[in-house]
């Protein structure tokens, strides 16, 4: 009897958690409806004018629009491109360097043998 009690309650505190998760993400949903009901009720208020000082229609506004986000989106593109290059461009400089240490490293083993050689063909 008692493994069935707290089965039950088990069950009902685990539906509560599921209702009241739902009713959150709700709450969050209706939130960033509201949120984006506001910026487009903004936009459409929005007032563009072209060069000779007319208002334009909404069609123009959202190809204004359009324009402006794809100009943002290009230089975001470029931000990106510019600092992957810059990590990339200072990977292949400490590669260099490292490549550098050991043909250095290298050049006096070399010249060290050719040294030791030279002895060996004295004696």
């Amino acid at each position: 009897m008692r493994t069935k009690t707290f089965l039950e309650l088990l069950t009902l505190s685990s539906n509560l958690y599921v209702i009241a998760k739902d009713t959150n993400a709700m709450e969050k949903i209706h939130a960033y409806s509201e949120k984006a009901k506001n910026n487009i009720n903004n936009f459409v208020k929005e007032k563009i004018t072209d060069e000779n000082g007319n208002e334009l229609e909404f069609v123009d506004k959202m190809v204004v629009k359009m324009h402006e986000a794809k100009e943002e989106l290009e230089h975001k593109i470029e931000e990106v491109v510019v600092k992957v290059y810059q990590k990339m461009n200072i990977a292949h400089t400490d590669q260099i360097k490292r490549l550098e240490e050991q043909v250095e490293a290298l050049s006096k083993e070399l010249s060290l043998a050719n040294s030791r050689l030279s002895d060996l063909e004295a004696k």
